[in-house]
């Protein structure tokens, strides 16, 4: 079935992609999940909704409590969960293609810890508002990979160097987060705290505006760069022996990667191991050689979405953060890799 790909082609043949037959129906398959479960998001609660109901409020012909439970509670928190899973899951994809290292993630080489403490400084000691914690979040996450970049580099970047040192430096930021939180006023440590578990809850309308601005554009980017970076996985020489520029494509790649994974941050807070875990998975559905973007992302908003439904519904009427769900379920998944890597050391 991989035999024999589609290709499609922009009318100005600026973009390219190849899609096996198998690679298309994972595609299809996961998207048909990912917005399954964002339909049950949408109909799951204290406040049950029909489907002919939930129907009716999406296209605007809604009334009443139920309109505003669907469009203004829930639909918004099951968007983020989408758009942020995907996000993670791309972020995640360009730094296992970077290192070559299924555990090069940004939750694993500290970029969404020091994503986290950018945005902690900003809110904690300058109290910004929900844009200044973004720009903090992108920032902290810029400055951490550079941070690792510069302290693994030795004649250039080995991936095994660059997770072990973005392991020390995760370490550093999570003890300054701690700090920051300690020296917070009750009520901003105390939201910062729920924040930093990674959380949807209370996600709104207005909180979409900046991710939706942002996102579509740092996944075309990363379209964009997808076949270079492909060439840059057969290693530096036979990269360089193709016109390849290595190191500018490596450092955009990286500061792409931070971006997408600051904005998530920002958002939702430091989520665990989405990051991790779609890009592998994706590339084991799909059967691809490599590390491939588009199974990555779909993977990373089905896995967020399936996770906030069981942070929403597992202890009703308590809700969970979602990223204490990811927590449990992606150390299952570290487990089994770090056993499976062990088997074929």
């Amino acid at each position: 079935m991989s035999a024999a790909p589609f290709v499609l082609r922009t009318p100005g043949g600026w973009l390219a992609l190849r899609i096996g037959r198998r690679a298309l129906l994972v595609g299809v398959i996961l998207t048909v999940l990912a917005m399954g479960s964002a339909l049950a998001a949408l109909m799951l609660g204290d406040f049950p909704v029909s489907a002919s109901d939930l129907f009716r409020s999406l296209t605007g012909n809604g009334e009443g409590p139920v309109r505003m439970v669907i469009l203004e509670w829930r639909l918004p928190r099951a968007v983020m969960a989408l758009l942020v899973g995907a996000a993670l899951g791309v972020s995640g994809a360009l730094f296992q293609s970077l290192t070559r290292n299924p555990l090069g993630s940004p939750d694993v080489i500290g970029l969404n810890a020091g994503a986290y403490s950018g945005a902690l400084i900003v809110t904690v000691l300058f109290a910004g508002g929900s844009l200044a914690a973004t720009a903090g979040a992108v920032a902290g996450g810029l400055i951490t990979a550079a941070l690792v970049y510069a302290l693994a580099w030795r004649d250039g970047v080995q991936g095994f160097r660059l997770v072990l040192v973005g392991i020390g430096i995760s370490a550093m930021a999570t003890a300054l987060n701690t700090w920051l939180l300690m020296n917070a006023q009750l009520e901003v440590a105390m939201g910062a705290a729920i924040w930093g578990a990674g959380s949807l809850n209370g996600v709104t309308l207005d909180a979409l505006g900046p991710f939706i601005a942002l996102l579509p554009v740092l996944l075309v980017l990363a379209a964009l760069l997808a076949r270079p970076m492909r060439q840059l996985e057969t290693g530096d020489d036979l990269a360089r022996a193709h016109g390849i520029a290595v190191e500018p494509l490596r450092m955009g790649l990286v500061a792409l990667g931070v971006a997408l994974s600051a904005l998530a941050t920002a958002a939702a807070g430091p989520i665990a191991f989405v990051a991790l875990a779609a890009p592998q998975i994706g590339r084991r559905l799909t059967g691809s050689p490599g590390t491939a973007l588009i199974p990555a992302a779909l993977t990373g908003a089905l896995l967020l979405a399936l996770a906030d439904l069981i942070a929403a519904h597992a202890l009703a009427p308590r809700q969970l953060a979602v990223g204490t769900v990811t927590l449990v379920l992606g150390g299952l998944y570290l487990l089994w890799l770090i056993r499976r890597e062990a088997r074929l050391a």
